[in-house]
């Protein structure tokens, strides 16, 4: 791939500690496995994110500068020589990071929790040998270089009609996300989804459009069943991803078969949503200024005048490896 042809990446890698991608990492180095199997936790944990660290010297390679790395990491907890530990993901690659450059912004905690009435870890309610349930994961946000510029009117515009409604912004730039359950709203079923750890489409589709405008690059190195990619066909972006599990193909290409109906879909509620904030805010006496010009609706804020989401009209398979997605320029007539 060429030097600084990407403008945005959002991936989850394989989560290093974590049982189901031990194969994976043994594959890449067979010194992991070893260590492993002498339970050898600190030296499998480094080993499988020196495997990891190929990966973002290359993200920080394709990157153009100004443009954004998003990455989905999780910590993960196991027990080796009976000894029960917490093994920190985010923080061994966000080190690493901002090692070969990167610069580090405010990341985004992903509250997972779950009800399971067992979910505690350890002896429960008697003290001192209990341990705190792990129930989030990180997206770790870096950019390469400094602020993106928007020089020309075209792209100026361009970013105009990529806006995000001001009530999403409240939601999409907290720093903590409760409302993301880790359902994929039917792109794959369970067990694959299991199987891959593909993170939802919700979760990659916000991403994108809080840190790229429409006909941007996204990259998934780590593409997995194709999340990313549907979430890039959504937002009207440009899409490469790479997976080295050839039992993904099907399921990736799969994607053409309902990415219209799921995205066009997504995007009438997100104008419901709004349609419904905007009576709310009317009926609580709070006037809005503002009124954006494809739809003809008020709007809190003149960045979101020329607001405009992109219906998904055909997907095409064009070749193996490539499919082509053709978007409405006007709002629905509906």
């Amino acid at each position: 791939m060429p030097s600084r042809s990407i403008d945005l990446i959002v991936t989850s890698p394989p989560y290093p500690m974590i049982e189901m991608w031990d194969d994976m990492f043994f594959k890449q180095n067979k010194s992991i496995g070893k260590a492993i199997k002498k339970q050898e936790g600190n030296i499998a944990f480094e080993l499988m994110h020196k495997s990891l660290d190929a990966i973002w010297d290359e993200a920080f390679r394709v990157l153009k500068n100004g443009s954004f790395a998003c990455i989905n990491i999780g910590d993960a907890t196991r027990s080796l020589k009976e000894n029960f530990a917490i093994y920190p993901n985010h923080a061994r690659i966000l080190q690493y990071l901002v090692q070969i450059g990167f610069t580090p912004l405010p990341e985004i905690i992903w509250r997972k929790q779950t009800n399971a009435p067992n979910k505690f870890m350890g002896s429960g309610m008697l003290p001192a040998g209990a341990y705190v349930t792990l129930e989030h994961e990180y997206v770790l946000i870096v950019r390469k270089g400094g602020k993106r510029e928007f020089k020309n009117d075209s792209e100026k515009q361009n970013r105009r009609e990529s806006a995000i409604f001001w009530e999403e912004r409240n939601m999409f730039f907290s720093d903590i996300w409760f409302d993301i359950k880790g359902s994929r709203q039917g792109m794959i079923d369970k067990a694959s989804r299991k199987r891959s750890g593909a993170f939802p489409f919700e979760l990659a589709y916000r991403l994108i459009n809080m840190y790229s405008v429409k006909g941007d690059y996204v990259l998934d190195p780590f593409l997995g069943t194709g999340t990313t990619m549907a979430a890039s066909m959504a937002s009207a972006r440009n899409s490469i991803g790479y997976e080295i599990d050839k039992s993904f193909y099907d399921l990736i290409i799969k994607t053409r078969d309902n990415i219209i109906d799921l995205s066009n879909n997504y995007m009438e509620n997100r104008l419901i949503k709004h349609i419904d904030f905007v009576k709310k805010r009317i009926d609580s006496g709070k006037p809005l200024k503002h009124k954006n010009i494809p739809y003809g609706f008020p709007v809190i804020t003149n960045q979101e005048k020329g607001l405009i989401l992109n219906e998904l009209m055909t997907i095409q398979l064009k070749q193996k490896h490539t499919m082509q997605v053709e978007y409405s320029d006007h709002p629905p007539t509906k």
